[in-house]
């Protein structure tokens, strides 16, 4: 079992930063891919960006490419995401996600992260 704990969300103005965290416990925090998925009101979750176990390989959806940035502390067993220059668009509860979905080649598919955190929202005013 592994257990996922978000923070950092809160409400901002466009244009502003934030920065996620995503604290792990549980089984070998490495032997995971980690990931971002968030959710709109009503829109369905949709993928944020993607860490593989060992850091070296990273992937962001199309709409936050060049704004966010997806990064791993394996000795802190914490993910992060860092979210610049952002929008009102990009307001949605946040997920973090434990998986295999860059090992399995299906990085954006939800059902390739077995474990997920809470969420923690953030809001974009404009």
């Amino acid at each position: 079992q592994v257990q996922l704990v978000e923070s950092g969300g809160g409400l901002v103005q466009a244009g502003d930063s934030l920065r996620l965290s995503c604290a792990a416990s549980g089984r070998a925090f490495n032997t995971y891919d980690m990931a971002w998925f968030r959710q709109a009101p009503g829109k369905e979750r949709e993928f944020v960006a993607a860490i593989a176990l060992r850091g070296g390989l990273t992937a962001h959806a199309d709409s936050v490419k060049g704004r966010f940035t997806i990064s791993r502390d394996i000795a802190k067993n914490t993910v992060f995401l860092q979210m610049n220059s952002l929008k009102p668009e990009d307001t949605a509860v946040y997920y973090c996600a434990a998986g295999t979905g860059f090992q399995r080649n299906h990085i954006a598919t939800m059902t390739f992260y077995d474990y997920w955190g809470q969420g923690t929202q953030v809001t974009v005013s404009s």
